[in-house]
């Protein structure tokens, strides 16, 4: 049955179209920028048909509305497995709500700034669907490597000496944070033989004594690598900089690549070290707290001390990362599923706030020649005759009332992150507070002084942005130049899903609650996979029929 091999499709979507676009001249634009959309709302479609999956159940390896894939049909722990959970429904949708605006934005000019933009950015894509996706810890790394090297060439596409000093430092320690992947995955491999997540949850509740704290360090350095891709302190110092850097489509796609790292964590800490975990149940419990606070506490101070929106931008990311690794932690150490629940729901406002943000920063900044201008300066560095491109760099018409349009925009995105009501940042971390504060199980120290982060973290995106809205829209004399509807439109329709996100609060923490759960059942997951029959076991449709 096609509904079958639904599964990898958000996989091998991206990858035919960013290589198949690779054949195309550069300046055949308009052609790739349609195929990369509609492959970007091919993937939108699956994503929403998936996730209905996930909450009524596959077709094939069903177990409490998971559906799990063999790849090359090879039985686990030997072979391939892609499994599809709540979570990762979840983050697909989410990956894929992000892309679209993304691609759009780039429409009006700034995929025009070097060669291959929107291969790279399917090639991103293939990255982040298959690390949500993957069930296996090498592939898991392998996915990590896809979607680095995707990011390299996106982070470094334009030019400025800015952008390559960050697009240098960033690869430098994304290729550390690599060798300590490596190590960490050799080490598990070494110590149980398998590197089937379901196959280590299953295994690490009996592991004898001595090879336990083995298997803690070798995990600890595998966090480490996760940890600098989530932008955790003190490993984060690279990342206001590079994220600062890059072009705003590409910097509202990295406000999703940090969450790889934290689902990373979620994912892995979850299932080996949950409440089937044995002697192993909750360790780095402790850590990942304090390393969430420590995150939340080092964002909100760089949003006081930052001068610019793109780097309150890229410390509003830390924010949200810390915030979900705190729960995390919290979540681990037996906290219950609530307060997950809602980091949940908060991290989906979060993301599509902060990649709107990024939208935002172009436009609210932009001096006289906007994108002409940089294309004008990015053409000779690329070799490219100006005459060459196949349409102007402005495509289509400028918006009316470009302050007003612009200041709303502005003002809804930090309403989100402000965490202010009703929109999803309040309701999501009303949704983690009560059960913080609430709760007997944890300290009471480390939860009060996590909830007073939440809340100061609030306030600092409040005072930080609000001086910026000020300075740009109020204390300018200098009127702001033409915005098109293809720059405006993307944003707009962000704040859209941030408002329906907010009216269908209720719909939203159920699903979050329902992951939530599955994430602390880990005998579906775990059982599951094996219980998952080859294709060639199975009988033919006709055959099936009474």
């Amino acid at each position: 049955m096609m509904g079958e091999h639904l599964i990898i499709a958000p996989i091998l979507i991206p990858f035919v179209t960013g290589a198949l676009m690779l054949l195309y001249d550069d300046r055949q634009r308009s052609a790739k920028f349609w195929l990369s959309l509609g492959s970007a709302a091919a993937q939108l479609l699956i994503a929403v048909e998936l996730v209905v999956r996930a909450k009524t159940g596959g077709d094939i390896g069903d177990a409490e509305g998971m559906s799990f894939y063999l790849l090359g049909d090879w039985p686990a722990p030997f072979g391939i497995v892609l499994v599809l959970d709540r979570l990762a429904a979840m983050m697909l949708v989410l990956t894929a709500l992000l892309a679209i605006p993304s691609l759009v934005y780039a429409r009006a000019g700034w995929g025009r700034q070097g060669p291959h933009y929107y291969s790279l950015f399917q090639f991103l894509l293939v990255g982040l669907n298959g690390a949500f996706l993957t069930g296996d810890l090498f592939n898991l790394f392998v996915f990590f490597e896809i979607l680095l090297a995707a990011s390299y060439g996106l982070l470094l596409h334009g030019s400025g000496q800015l952008r390559v000093r960050a697009g240098l430092h960033y690869i430098a320690i994304n290729l550390a944070a690599s060798l300590l992947f490596l190590i960490g995955v050799s080490l598990i491999y070494g110590t149980t033989g398998t590197l089937n997540m379901a196959h280590l949850a299953n295994l690490v509740a009996s592991m004898p004594g001595e090879d336990r704290p083995l298997l803690h360090a070798a995990i600890a350095i595998l966090a480490v690598a996760f940890l600098v891709k989530a932008g955790s302190w003190p490993l984060n110092f690279w990342l206001p900089t590079a994220y600062m850097a890059a072009a705003a489509p590409v910097g509202a796609m990295f406000a999703i690549m940090t969450k790889v790292g934290v689902y990373a964590i979620l994912r892995l800490s979850m299932l080996v070290f949950g409440e089937t975990g044995g002697a192993s149940a909750g360790f780095g419990s402790g850590i990942l707290i304090m390393l969430g606070m420590f995150t939340v506490l080092f964002g909100l101070l760089g949003i006081f001390a930052s001068q610019g929106l793109g780097r309150m931008a890229a410390h509003s990311v830390l924010i949200s990362s810390g915030t979900v690794l705190g729960i995390t932690g919290f979540a681990l150490a037996g906290g219950g599923q609530a307060m997950l629940a809602g980091a949940l729901y908060y991290m989906i406002g979060s993301v599509l706030a902060t990649g709107a943000l990024f939208l935002l920063i172009e436009p609210m900044s932009r001096e006289d020649g906007g994108i002409a201008a940089m294309l004008a300066l990015t053409a000779d560095a690329y070799g490219i005759d100006p005459d060459d491109l196949d349409e102007v760099p402005d495509i289509g018409l400028a918006i009316p009332a470009t302050m007003t349009v612009l200041g709303g925009c502005f003002a809804l995105c930090v309403l989100v992150l402000a965490g202010l009501p009703p929109l999803p940042g309040f309701v999501g971390k009303i949704a983690m507070i009560q059960p913080l504060i609430a709760q007997t199980a944890l300290p009471g120290a480390l939860a009060w002084g996590f909830v007073a982060l939440l809340i100061l973290s609030g306030l600092a995106t409040l005072i930080g942005m609000a001086r910026i809205g000020i300075q740009t829209f109020w204390a300018n004399d200098v009127p702001l130049p033409r915005v098109l509807a293809l720059e405006i439109a993307p944003i707009i329709a962000l704040l859209m899903i941030l408002g329906t996100i907010s009216f269908k609060a209720e719909v939203m923490l159920r699903y979050t609650s329902g992951t939530a759960h599955a994430l602390h059942d880990t005998a579906a997951y775990a059982y599951g996979v094996f219980a998952t029959p080859r294709a060639a076991d199975r009988p033919a449709a006709d055959e099936a029929q009474p």
